[in-house]
């Protein structure tokens, strides 16, 4: 029988983009500009994504290692404001089981003529399953892949 157990965490990720809070948005809301940097390894190939931006939409991605366990992300948006803000909570599965809940919120500010991106995430980890300072590494990797795919577009396009 698995050992039962819940950690509880909280961590805060802050970024700076020379794009604007708009174009940051888009990068955040837009399936297709989501899809360039919302994705795991390339060694893992390329993943299942679906996305329906709106307050009570959803979006799923799955992917993992060849042969490996299949990590799925399901998340409902509960908050939106357009340049502004997106609230959302969303579940990690590894394979068949729950690893964890989350509530994230992702705060857009102007600054300068770019956007400070304050990701907010309180996680409930469960069973041992995942880990926290793992949560929040491969947060911090997302966060530099969308700076990446902003700058490749252009910073204020």
């Amino acid at each position: 029988m698995t050992k039962r157990s819940v950690k509880h965490d909280t961590f805060v990720i802050e970024r700076s983009y020379s794009a604007s809070p708009a174009r940051v948005f888009f990068a955040l809301s837009d399936p297709q500009a989501k899809a360039k940097w919302f994705r795991g390894p390339e060694e893992w190939g390329p993943d299942r994504h679906a996305m329906d931006f709106r307050v009570g939409g959803r979006e799923t991605s799955t992917g993992g290692p060849k042969g490996g366990p299949q990590h799925r992300f399901d998340a409902i948006y509960q908050d939106i404001v357009p340049d502004n803000r997106i609230v959302y909570t969303y579940d990690m599965h590894l394979d068949d089981k729950r690893i964890s809940v989350s509530l994230a919120t992702m705060e857009l500010r102007p600054e300068g003529t770019g956007t400070r991106l304050i990701f907010t995430e309180q996680g409930a980890y469960l069973d041992d399953f995942d880990d926290p300072s793992l949560r929040r590494q491969g947060t911090e990797e997302l966060l530099d892949a969308l700076g990446r795919a902003l700058e490749a577009v252009g910073a204020n396009a």
